[in-house]
């Protein structure tokens, strides 16, 4: 019997999750369906109920229902519970909904496959939203020298670092507070792919420091061809959507996929 899963979000059309999931299936001949539904803004919960009536085992859940997701999970994992967000849910045999967030490890796995400096390192993450508050416990883990929050609200970069503070060096501030060079900058914020860039120092990037955009496209991002001028290293965010598919897979299916074919593949799609 065919296993259902999907991918809950407003608007969904454009998520690249059911190719990235249908791949992972023939890694291992799993007979599975994924599909995304697009939820009426008001309707998550109801849409998730009648996705398991109709035999749905788990979802993934991208904006703007992963607070929604949260809340309507019966068990957290604790990164959940740090995020206050959920992004995947598996359906337990009971039953009973399991809420996990998987962002953050699929951004620092995708940081690790390109060689990002993390232990020891300077971090610097532009952004205070759902986005970042749902990589930052990960990022920590990995025991950088200190991690920086910057936002244009000063007051939520605060208040977001005084959140994660136990778990290592952290400090908020505004784009004016930046002082010094970082081995990373994170752009957590989706402005950059409307063309707009926040009044960064040119002198942010260390050497052999790694820009990087929690956001893809076709083309680079404008964050990254303004780090790119400034000799930074630059990642795009595709192996991020792809490594945290890939834990979700895991949540679901009990095996992890290779993501490195999933890459090439995407990146030859796009």
């Amino acid at each position: 019997m065919t296993d259902r899963y999907c991918v809950f979000g407003h608007p969904v059309g454009h998520s690249k999750s059911p190719r990235i999931h249908t791949a992972f299936a023939e890694q291992f001949g799993d007979d599975i369906a994924y599909e995304a539904i697009e939820a009426p803004l008001d309707g998550f919960v109801d849409a998730w109920r009648d996705f398991i009536a109709h035999g749905g085992k788990g979802a993934n859940v991208t904006v703007p229902f992963k607070e929604d997701a949260f809340r309507l999970a019966d068990v957290l994992s604790s990164r959940a519970q740090r995020a206050g967000a959920v992004n995947t849910l598996v359906l337990g045999k009971q039953g009973d909904i399991y809420g996990d967030t998987t962002d953050g490890v699929g951004l620092v796995r995708d940081l690790q496959a390109h060689a990002a400096p993390l232990e020891g390192a300077r971090i610097l993450i532009l952004g205070a939203g759902g986005a970042v508050r749902g990589v930052i416990e990960p990022l920590l883990a990995a025991q950088p020298a200190a991690l920086m929050i910057a936002n244009r609200t000063p007051g939520k970069a605060r208040q977001l670092a005084e959140d994660f503070a136990d778990l290592g060096e952290t400090t908020g501030g505004g784009f004016d507070e930046i002082v010094g060079a970082f081995d990373l900058v994170i752009n957590g914020t989706s402005a950059s792919l409307g063309g707009d860039l926040p009044p960064l120092p040119d002198d942010l990037f260390a050497d052999a420091a790694l820009a990087y955009d929690m956001m893809y496209g076709n083309e680079p991002t404008v964050f990254l061809r303004w780090a790119a001028e400034r000799g930074a290293r630059t990642v795009d965010g595709l192996g991020m959507l792809i490594e945290q598919a890939a834990e979700s897979y895991f949540l679901w299916r009990n095996h992890r996929p290779e993501t490195a074919p999933i890459r090439e593949l995407l990146r030859g799609e796009m």
